[in-house]
């Protein structure tokens, strides 16, 4: 079940990205989400604005950011987009590992929203890379983030 985040369940999110980037350290990912990154406050943000998602069975077990519309993330890319029409994105998609196909079914809720996404992630997330290769995104290109790091772009333009 996918359903929006609630302040009160700050602190499980919070311990399912502290699992999700324990996963990713596993997995030769050292640069991503560093330095307490997703803060609470930002996570308190997306909550208030209504665009954090938990997925649950039987609690909570993992978490992400969707929200239809421009993100000032992609304005610049070295590359090129398929489509510059409307899209939805997806954010800090965690996961304590327990449940298995979390980035389809994240997907899969966003599309039923949208049919075009946009979505990043660190050149050394090879797991990220590969899922969403496999859910038929394209790497577009890249892009540079607030802190001044790059990240690979994705885009998927379902027909």
């Amino acid at each position: 079940m996918i359903r929006k985040a609630e302040l009160e369940e700050i602190d499980a999110i919070l311990a399912i990205y502290d699992k999700a980037r324990s996963f990713m350290r596993e997995h030769g990912n050292m640069t991503q989400w560093v330095n307490g990154y997703p803060s609470r406050e930002l996570l308190e943000k997306d909550i208030a604005e209504g665009n954090l998602y938990v997925i649950e069975k039987d609690g909570i077990h993992a978490v992400f950011m969707f929200r239809v519309g421009h993100d000032d993330t992609y304005d610049v890319i070295r590359g090129e987009w398929i489509d510059d029409s409307q899209y939805g994105v997806i954010h800090r998609i965690g996961s304590d590992g327990v449940l298995h196909g979390v980035l389809h079914d994240a997907l899969s809720f966003a599309s039923s929203s949208i049919s075009h996404i946009r979505i990043d992630t660190h050149s050394d997330n090879a797991v990220m890379r590969s899922a969403l290769e496999k859910e038929g995104f394209s790497e577009r290109g890249l892009i540079v983030c607030d802190d001044g790091t790059d990240r690979v772009a994705y885009e998927r333009v379902l027909s």
